[in-house]
C-alpha cells in the first residue's frame, strides 16, 4: 500500500491534470467542461442528471475524482472514483494481459528431411518445452531441391515428431499444409495431468459404493 500511495503522490498530477491524455485515458475533474452530466456513484448507483459543477462538488466532498466514462452519452456519463487507483489497477491488468499473450505466442521448430537422431531429439525437446509453457508450436519441414518429390517421407517424419510430442501437445485439427517447399503442422498444448479434474472418478466411486450398499441391504433383508 505504501508503494501505491507513493506512486499516486509522485504521479498524481500526471494522472489527473494532464491535458494531453492519450486515447486510452479519460477526462477527469477540471478537464470536464460539459454543462450537464449523468452521474454514477462509486458503487455504481445512478445519481441522476445534474450540472457538471454539482457533480464535481459531490466528488470533491467524497475526496474522490469525477471521471467521464461515456462522453458519447446525452448527457455524458461521469462516475465518481479514485482515478489514481483506477489507473494503477488498469496498468496491472494490461501487464497481466501482455504476460499471457507472450506465454500463448506461436513458437516454431524447423526440421529437415535428412535430420539425424540427435538433432531430432533436440528439436523435439524444444517443442515439448514450448508446449509445457503453454505456447503453440509450428513444426515446419523444409524440402531442399528434389526432396519435395518425396513428400511421403516428410509425412512420416512429421508423424514421428507428433508422436514424440504427444504427451504435451496435439495437432490443432487443421489439415497439414504443403506451401511451396515447406510442410507445416501446428501443435497445441495439452492441459497438465495435475489440472485434469478428478471429480468424475470420485463420483463414479461414490456411485459404486451406493450400489454396493444397496446390494448389502437387499442381502440382509433376504436373510
Amino acid at each position: 500500500m505504501e508503494v501505491y500511495y507513493l506512486l499516486c503522490i509522485c504521479r498524481g498530477c500526471n494522472f489527473i491534470n494532464n491535458k494531453n491524455n492519450s486515447k486510452n485515458n479519460l477526462a477527469v475533474n477540471n478537464e470536464i467542461r460539459e454543462p450537464q452530466v449523468r452521474l454514477v456513484a462509486e458503487d455504481g448507483e445512478p445519481l441522476g442528471v445534474m450540472s457538471g459543477r454539482d457533480a464535481q462538488g459531490i466528488a470533491d466532498k467524497a475526496n474522490l475524482d469525477l471521471v467521464m466514462i461515456a462522453p458519447q452519452g446525452k448527457p455524458p456519463v461521469c462516475k465518481i472514483m479514485d482515478y489514481g487507483k483506477y489507473r494503477f489497477d488498469q496498468s496491472k491488468r494490461e501487464k497481466d494481459q501482455r504476460k499471457h499473450q507472450q506465454q500463448a505466442e506461436l513458437k516454431e521448430v524447423r526440421l529437415s528431411l535428412n535430420i539425424d537422431d540427435h538433432d531430432f531429439t533436440t528439436k523435439a525437446n524444444h517443442a515439448k518445452k514450448f508446449l509445457k509453457a503453454g505456447s503453440k508450436v509450428k513444426v515446419t519441414i523444409r524440402f531442399k531441391g528434389r526432396e519435395v518429390t518425396h513428400f511421403d517421407l516428410g509425412r512420416k517424419l512429421m508423424d514421428k515428431f507428433k508422436q514424440e510430442c504427444s504427451e504435451f501437445g496435439i495437432s490443432d485439427g487443421k489439415p497439414s499444409k504443403l506451401e511451396g517447399k515447406f510442410y507445416t503442422v501446428i501443435l497445441s498444448p495439452l492441459l497438465p495431468k495435475s489440472e485434469k479434474s478428478t471429480i468424475p472418478a470420485k463420483q463414479h466411486k461414490n456411485k459404486d459404493d451406493n450400489v454396493n450398499m444397496k446390494k448389502e441391504g437387499i442381502s440382509k433383508n433376504e436373510e
